[in-house]
């Protein structure tokens, strides 16, 4: 299995290091400079999918500032934690991420 290795990424994340933690699967992952990184096996990955997921129906919720979700910079766009789960605007629906 290929995976895309963050080089030369310093920082060590973890419980108050100052960066936004969710659950990912069985995982923990780290919003950190727009990137969504992960630990694996002793180096931090890249967590990104190209996968292309229509999130729940949001029953008319719109994320935004004040929203009440956390809200994740990645790369041109802002993510928000909802339920446990990264959502993305994606024309009229949010994608899970």
């Amino acid at each position: 299995m290929t995976h895309a290795v963050h080089e030369a990424h310093t920082h060590t994340h973890g419980a108050g290091c100052g960066h936004v933690a969710f659950q990912h699967g069985d995982h923990t992952d780290y919003a950190h400079e727009g990137h969504i990184h992960r630990l694996h096996e002793g180096h931090w990955d890249e967590c990104e999918t190209s996968e292309h997921v229509a999130a729940e129906d949001h029953a008319g919720h719109v994320h935004g500032e004040g929203c009440g979700h956390v809200a994740v910079p990645h790369g041109d766009h802002v993510d928000y934690i909802h339920d446990g789960h990264r959502h993305a605007a994606h024309g009229d629906h949010y994608d899970e991420h």
